[in-house]
């Protein structure tokens, strides 16, 4: 027998951190992430169907953290696969500024550091050391996504503060206005005391506390009781209501009463709402139609006054003991005058979720404030459509085009429980405020002079014209990202090609905020869809079930974990075991696994092409044995393909898994050895023949999941059994018979 030809790359172990690095370099090198380039290299067809994909951007904030390294792998597996379908691919990056999130943490560093605030520095200075930072870590997360094997088009880069995407938010801002679908009123919004701006709904959070539940009348002749958390909001109160069907308060409804409660003269008219819970408390509610959402609308049926008592640094307005009183202070100025007025009925132990900025840790209070909203039930004239149900020139509302486009089928959304969630999202929606008190962001595109005002892309001619201070919203750049990354509002080539996109894949945590907002986006400005489906996925927790947390000491780095096992590994412990949509358990020991499998499969390369020059390919294979292990596979790769062509992306890696390691490797391989060493040399060059074609398609069905280690092997294959010097744009395999 002649002496064993091994690849000298394959005498080592593989090492993922030396390998990595230069992998992807080697890819980006290429120019392939590009679907121009593939085209113009022979790669891909002309005529080649498209496959696009945006990638949810990342905050420029912070970190890559588990929850990101599961969405980019997840969404890698999913455009290499389509890549090596023949598809012309295209998946675009970028950031995120979180204008929000970075001012304040801009600012919090600023006050530590120089014991200064953002009004010390002025607008000018702080939004210059905003977009500093905004820029230093912009680079850094890019360089982390590089990381987990994205194989993201970076000629294609956005960033939702850059120029062209300005173009497009200021554009949609122009057109919306136009079209009565922006307006500047008084509505109550989340407002951050602290922050002393409005706050999105995402950045609210929720912390248990203890609080009391009281049960009192307004005086002693008020002929109900109500019950609240807060009675120092009482004073603001301009209705009591009941449920129609309460007979306990039927004789009351349309009286009215004027009472002098804590020092305020206060008038009440008792309502009849259905929305009023008769279980709850004393049946009957104290709205306070100026500082609860939920108390607004029933005002707003009712036709009730609208009584702020509350201001934006979290002080009492009235007049009186109650006066410039912090809400905290007059909350036990009241209970004590309840109390001695004879008019406190109970006081019960309670567990309250207090609603908190993310941002500033202050308790969130409900205002009503001059801000700018998008108006979600005001009709208008649609001017382009594509989306089924949706005529060119008639006249509906963004609440229902968003109900439509998913109805239609326009948007899939597979998993019923999102569906589900999706449409019970948009029943209740309220006009959505876009207008945020701080510097940096999308400044509104709207100029003041006396009494004049004016909305343009660009600035008003003539002196004298003063800009709105507020900035936009970064849900309202985000809600663009699938068509202004393509080049909207000009009517470009990638935006012609590219869009609608055809997948997306973001956590169900941003279901409502975002993914809801970029189907009204896309579906008034281009009249369709954002994308053909999306696929909500679940959040990364421990082996407990905890969500991953610093404080909680649940934290885990990505890149740690990279660092230690590699990102193939990594990769395959996030993505096998879990289907799309349920919570992953991050185990770090199945993360170690899948390193030993790496290896595996590199051991297997070594083997196999130890004996690659005893194949003669040219042949056609004929024992039994041989055509029984190529059409096992077959079988194999068939349901491997179906599984990711549904997105069953889990069970897809975990079938490759086990045919690798425990039938290649420890049968296939194992009863070829006597074969491979024996005398009978047409045996052995059918032997070698299968166990190369075996090898080179696991290797093309594995390289959607472990991308670098798959790569590191293809590089050393024989060249007669590569179309492609790269693995990542070499065709899947044919006999998959999908």
């Amino acid at each position: 027998m002649e002496q064993p030809n091994i690849p000298e790359k394959l005498l080592k172990p593989y090492d993922p951190k030396t390998a990595e690095d230069i992998i992807y370099k080697r890819w980006e090198e290429s120019g392939f992430f590009n679907p121009d380039v593939c085209v113009e290299k022979g790669i891909t067809a002309p005529d080649a169907p498209h496959f696009s994909v945006t990638l949810p951007p990342p905050n420029v904030t912070g970190v890559l953290h588990i929850g990101h390294a599961y969405e980019y792998s997840l969404q890698d597996a999913v455009v290499r696969y389509a890549r090596m379908r023949g598809k012309k691919t295209l998946w675009v990056p970028g950031t995120d500024s979180a204008a929000i999130a970075t001012q304040a943490r801009v600012e919090k560093d600023i006050l530590k550091e120089e014991k200064k605030t953002r009004h010390d520095l002025g607008r000018e200075e702080l939004v210059l050391r905003v977009q500093e930072f905004a820029q230093k870590h912009e680079g850094i997360i890019v360089g982390q996504i590089k990381k987990v094997g994205a194989s993201l088009d970076w000629s294609r880069y956005a960033y939702t503060l850059d120029e062209k995407r300005y173009r497009a938010v200021i554009t949609a801002f122009k057109n919306m206005y136009d079209a009565g679908l922006i307006y500047r009123g008084h509505r109550i919004v989340n407002w951050d005391p602290k922050g002393q701006t409005t706050i999105s709904d995402d950045e609210v959070i929720y912390e248990a506390r203890k609080g009391k539940l009281y049960t009192f009348r307004y005086s002693k002749d008020f002929p109900i009781s109500i019950s609240t958390t807060r009675p120092e909001t009482k004073v603001g109160d301009t209705a009591v209501a009941v449920h129609p069907s309460d007979t306990r308060y039927a004789q009351f409804v349309g009286k009215e009463y004027d009472a002098v409660f804590c020092g305020v003269s206060i008038h009440i008219k008792i309502v009849a709402d259905e929305t009023v819970d008769p279980e709850f408390g004393t049946g009957a509610l104290g709205v306070t139609p100026a500082h609860s959402m939920i108390d607004a609308e029933i005002a707003e049926r009712h036709t009730l006054p609208m009584r702020q008592v509350i201001n934006e640094f979290a002080r009492m307005t009235v007049t009186g003991p109650l006066e410039n009183k912090k809400v905290g202070e007059a909350r036990e100025i009241v209970v004590a005058w309840l109390t001695e007025n004879g008019l406190l009925e109970k006081e019960e132990d309670v567990e309250q979720n207090i609603s908190l900025s993310e941002r500033t840790g202050a308790v969130v209070e409900p205002l009503p404030m001059l801000q700018w909203f998008v108006a979600v039930d005001r009709p208008f004239v649609v001017k382009h459509s594509k989306i089924p149900g949706i005529e060119i020139g008639s006249s509906i509302t963004l609440k229902t085009l968003m109900r439509i486009a998913v109805k239609s089928g326009a948007v899939e959304i597979p998993q019923e429980r999102f569906q589900k969630s999706y449409f019970h999202w948009i029943e209740n929606l309220h006009d959505w405020c876009i207008s945020r008190q701080i510097w940096f962001g999308h400044r509104i595109p709207v100029w003041y002079r006396g009494e004049e005002a004016y909305v343009g892309v660009e600035a008003p001619d003539g002196d004298g014209w003063v800009q709105d201070p507020d900035v936009l919203d970064t849900w309202f750049s985000s809600a663009l990202w699938t068509f202004s990354t393509l080049g909207w509002p000009k009517e470009t080539k990638d935006l012609q090609a590219f869009h609608p996109t055809s997948f997306m894949s973001p956590a169900y945590e941003i279901l409502n905020l975002w993914i809801s907002r970029m189907i009204l986006m896309s579906g008034f400005h281009l009249g369709e869809a954002p994308f053909k489906i999306v696929l909500i996925h679940g959040l990364v927790r421990d082996k407990q079930g905890r969500k991953f947390s610093k404080s909680l000491g649940t934290g885990v780095d990505p890149l740690d974990i990279i660092e230690k096992y590699g990102a193939d590994a990594l990769r395959m412990g996030l993505l096998v075991g879990t289907a799309i949509g349920n919570d992953v358990s991050f185990d770090e020991n199945k993360v170690k696994g899948y390193k030993h499998f790496a290896n595996k499969l590199w051991n297997i390369a070594r083997f196999v092409l130890t004996y690659a020059d005893t194949a003669d390919m040219k042949m056609p294979i004929t024992a039994d044995a041989d055509k029984t292990y190529l059409d096992e596979w077959e079988e194999i790769l068939k349901d491997v393909t179906i599984d990711i062509e549904t997105y069953r992306l889990h069970l897809a890696a975990e079938k490759l898994y086990h045919y690798v390691w425990h039938r290649f490797a420890d049968v296939i391989i194992e009863e070829s050895k006597p074969i491979l060493n024996g005398e009978d040399a047409p045996a052995r060059s059918a032997r070698a023949h299968a166990l190369l074609t075996i090898l080179a398609e696991n290797l093309k069905a594995l390289h959607p999941f472990m991308p670098f280690v798959t790569e590191e092997i293809w590089s050393v294959m024989p060249a007669h059994m590569k179309t492609q010097k790269f693995l990542m744009v070499e065709q899947w395999p044919r006999k998959s018979g999908v």
